[in-house]
Parts: C-alpha cells; structure tokens; sequence
C-alpha cells in the first residue's frame, strides 16, 4: 500500500528540498497573512482611494478658483448669493419654483 503511493508521486517531489520549496509557496500564497489574495485586495483598494484623491484634488483647483472669482467681482457674488441663498433686493419678490420630480 504504502509502496504503491510512493511510486505514484512524481520524483521531483520526492526530493526534500522540491518539497519544501511548494510546501513554502503554498503557504505563501495562501496561508500567510499577507497571502496574495489579500495583496489584489489592498491593491485595488489604493488604486480606488488614488483616484478618489486625483478627483478630490480637481475639485479643491476649481472650488479655490471659485472662491477668487467670487471675492474679485462683485456681480458675480451677487449672482451667487441670489441662487444658493434666495436673497433679494429690497424692493425685489422672488418666486420660487419647485420641481415636483426631484
């Protein structure tokens, strides 16, 4: 019994040295805590946190451009505060139309 099984295994694994070569690469890949399923992982998670930056970083040039065009010209803060905060001349009325679909 026990001869037949060690004649079906393949003589490159019967050395001690191949052995322990694939016993040490499938912990690796598998057992360890830094598996390589674990490393896919982490690797798409920067790549998804990479990309949040880059966006987060456009959006802070245009916010700040905003902000300077905002505080230099005065029609357009004006503009600004008409449509974000509804405010109005004094001897204006503003009616406010509602979308019922949103």
């Amino acid at each position: 019994m026990i001869q037949r099984v060690w004649s079906s295994i393949p003589s490159w694994l019967k050395n001690r040295y191949s052995f322990t070569i694939l016993v040490f690469l499938v912990w690796m890949l598998f057992f360890d805590q830094n598996d390589i399923i674990s490393q896919i992982e982490l690797k798409q998670q920067l790549n998804s946190v990479e990309n949040k930056r880059e966006y987060y970083k456009t959006q802070i040039k245009e916010t700040r451009s905003d902000l300077e065009n905002l505080l230099n010209d005065n029609e357009k803060l004006e503009r600004f505060a008409r449509e974000r905060y509804l405010m109005k001349k004094p001897n204006e009325e503003i009616f406010v139309i509602v979308d019922e679909e949103k």
